[in-house]
């Protein structure tokens, strides 16, 4: 009880501190620049919220301070289902109000005009939220917490039920809201009104569903073609990222570390200049192009533009984030589980297809279904290469930005687009439900993996090797064109690209940094060092709680976090400025929108991730941890994550490198302050000027190798002892003695 009251009185004491000192709206100068203390607490535009109420002609806000005294007069409650109940009222009452009216009060007054009707105009209106409102509905969602615990929710654990909240209060802010103001835009006029005519114009448009590509009578819409592509691409990306992980586990190649680093070598390019290299390649007029024109007297042609160059990039990009899911899968299968299968007289082949195989279903799975994902949301390969045949990610751009400026469009194809990614996920659950797939538990464990049989270790080296050299050619023809003055035109060598971008010099006697991209540069690491270990910590404890906690909807929130992944970059940073750009929260033009957007966006690698490799952690292993009293933060911390390190440098990784290397939602996020470095690389090539830009992102793949050894060293290997224990017989006198 004494341990309950002191989390308790923690959580009041932050929602006092809200209320009473912090500045209740956002500052337009930044919290942390700390430049309202000058005006603190006079001004009513960084007043903390007691001061609003009273004095600034904001009563409603006092609504928030009865609420905060109900959860402090449930704090001296002795019976713990009264107490629970008042509490968890208290904390559900709390969030509610602080979202209603946020929603319902703008810059000029109230913004439904039901509630004018009702309540009469208001003198004033408010700005968006700040730091004391922001605190105080955090708190509030914890004070709920502590109530559904208090009453036996989830055994009465307080960690598990916090963080259930927690998360969905996050996802209902930083996902649903924002796409839910994007498809509201399927049924409004230009002027916000009600008009589903625009809806029904565009879900039935023939250029979106036609199968003429099937029945010979043209080309396929857009639907179909994005779907096929994101099959394709999906399939070839889990065959071979498991190859990479089998070859890289299972056989004596000599070259593992050099082929991890071409697996790795993809995810961190920006995917226009992979585009790039791949046009220089096989464009009409590339290199290869050229090379076979002139070798065998064939016409160049411009094959590469369209689906089938699509799925080449798409494939090259997406294999290391099958690689990096499965690697930890494939790792995790128990050699003892192949030992028994030999033993009992299956071969090689037979105990993989039949033991190691069905093993790793989760991983393959995972792997599916976020390349499917990836395929269908990604937005620059399609752009640099897809020519006349455009996908849904690019399409739904050119209905927002392009000339036919149609936001319903843009919403209809974003629904669309939703559709596939349900019905691919429903696939994945009903493919594995039912099934365990637990191979490491606390018994222990001996042996090391069979071989992989001839057959299989000739066909996993048949398509890893070529794809190998086919990544050191592509990534050759970046490196080069980092240091030729014009790329396919003037191959002499030069500096000077590498000058422009990355020059230091002296400025009374201190450094300068003088390049142009250094600006952006920094910027970039800091966002992406920040959002990185966020997103694996959200991702990996929402993997925790889908896999290990039973709870009402639990389906429905694990589908939920996936949307953000599912949905174009393109309208993720449209629903973003449409919905972070008016109060209640007012986030356009700062760090902290990045960071957010990247997080949620990214945060689903993590959770996938983590459930794959969750998936085979036996649950004995979490009810010692819990028989011997630890509660669930101590298990997760010392038994879960342990084991998950395979799973934790997978969402580091990736969470780094896509805040690195993202364009479709940063290039609408950006600001003055805070400009991304693929943002940057974008005005560069639309100036003309391919050298710097390729000489930037040679730059950043440096960088990025660096940070990502760093990770791999810090988190560690998880190590998964393995042996026989041979109990020895005792007599009885010499067990009495030991």
């Amino acid at each position: 009880m004494e341990h309950r009251n002191r989390r308790l009185d923690i959580v009041l004491l932050l929602g006092a501190v809200a209320f009473l000192i912090l500045p209740w709206y956002r500052i337009d100068g930044g919290f942390y620049g700390f430049s309202w203390l000058a005006n603190f607490p006079g001004d009513p535009a960084v007043s903390p919220a007691i001061l609003q109420t009273t004095m600034h002609g904001r009563p409603w806000l006092g609504i928030a301070a009865l609420l905060l005294g109900l959860a402090l007069a449930a704090r001296f409650i002795g019976d713990p289902m009264r107490r629970g109940t008042l509490l968890a009222w208290a904390g559900a009452l709390g969030v509610v109000f602080l979202t209603v009216q946020g929603l319902a009060v703008g810059f000029s007054g109230w913004t439904w005009a039901i509630s004018e009707t009702l309540f009469g105009a208001l003198a004033d209106g408010q700005p968006s939220m700040g730091a004391g409102a922001v605190l105080l509905a955090l708190a509030f969602a914890l004070i709920f917490s502590f109530g559904l615990a208090e009453r036996g929710v989830m055994r009465g654990d307080a960690f598990v039920v916090s963080a259930i909240a927690l998360l969905i209060f996050l996802v209902a802010v930083f996902v649903f809201y924002p796409v839910g103001s994007m498809l509201v835009g399927a049924f409004q006029d230009f002027d916000g009104s009600f008009n589903p005519d625009g809806f029904t114009r565009n879900i039935s448009d023939p250029s979106i569903w036609s199968i003429g590509c099937l029945t010979g009578g043209g080309r396929c819409g857009v639907a179909l073609r994005t779907f096929w592509l994101a099959v394709m691409t999906a399939g070839a990306s889990t065959l071979l990222g498991l190859a990479f992980a089998l070859v890289a586990t299972r056989t004596g190649f000599r070259y593992k570390k050099g082929l991890r680093l071409l697996t790795v070598l993809p995810i961190i390019t920006p995917p226009f200049v992979v585009g790039l290299a791949l046009t220089l390649l096989f464009g009409r007029s590339g290199v290869a192009t050229q090379a076979i024109s002139e070798l065998f007297g064939i016409e160049p042609g411009r094959w590469l533009y369209g689906l089938t160059g699509i799925w080449i990039a798409q494939v090259l990009s997406f294999t290391p984030i099958s690689f990096l899911v499965l690697i930890g899968v494939v790792e995790g299968v128990s050699p003892s589980m192949e030992e028994a299968s030999q033993t009992l007289r299956a071969d090689r082949w037979r105990t993989f297809w039949h033991v190691s195989l069905p093993l790793m279903k989760p991983g393959l799975a995972n792997a599916f279904l976020i390349g499917f994902i990836e395929s269908m949301a990604d937005f620059g390969n399609p752009l640099v290469l897809g020519g006349s045949h455009g996908v849904l990610s690019t399409e739904i751009f050119f209905a927002v930005v392009g000339s036919q400026n149609d936001p319903s469009r843009a919403a209809v194809l974003a629904i669309i687009l939703l559709c596939f990614t349900l019905s691919a996920f429903l696939a994945q659950r009903f493919w594995l439900s039912g099934k365990n797939f637990a191979t490491v538990t606390g018994k222990g464990d001996s042996g090391a993996h069979i071989a992989l049989p001839r057959s299989l270790s000739i066909g996993v080296y048949a398509l890893v090797i070529p794809w190998a050299i086919f990544t050191v050619v592509v990534y050759a023809m970046i490196l080069v064109g980092g240091f030729v003055k014009t790329w396919g035109l003037d191959n002499s060598l030069t500096l000077q690209h590498y000058k422009r971008a990355f020059s230091i010099g002296t400025r009374d006697g201190s450094i300068a940094w003088t390049g142009v991209a250094w600006n952006s540069f920094w910027t970039t690491m800091e966002i992406a060092l920040i959002s990185a270990p966020i997103t694996a910590a959200v991702g990996l404890l929402t993997a925790y709680l889908i896999v290990r906690q039973k709870f009402a909807g639990r389906s429905v929130f694990e589908f939920a976090l996936m949307m953000s992944f599912a949905i174009p970059g393109t309208v993720i940073g449209i629903s973003y400025i449409m919905a972070f750009n008016l109060p209640p929260l007012e986030m356009t033009g700062t760090a902290m929108i990045l960071i957010a957007c990247f997080v949620f966006r990214n945060m689903p690698v993590g959770v996938r991730g983590g459930v794959a490799a969750m998936s085979q952690l036996d649950k004995s292993l979490d009810e010692a941890s819990l028989t011997l009293r630890a509660d669930s933060f101590r298990t997760i911390r010392k038994v879960i994550l342990p084991l998950l390190r395979p799973a934790i440098t997978a969402a580091l990784v990736y969470s780094f490198v896509r805040a690195i290397t993202s364009i479709s939602a940063v290039i609408f996020l950006v600001s003055a302050e805070y400009n991304m470095a693929t943002s940057y690389i974008v005005g560069l090539v639309e100036n003309g000027e391919y050298g710097v830009a390729i000489a930037y992102s040679s730059m950043l793949i440096l960088v990025m190798l660096v940070v990502i050894a760093g990770f791999q060293l810090l988190v560690g290997e998880r190590r998964l002892r393995r042996e026989n224990r041979i109990a020895l017989p005792v007599s009885l006198h010499e067990e009495k003695t030991v």
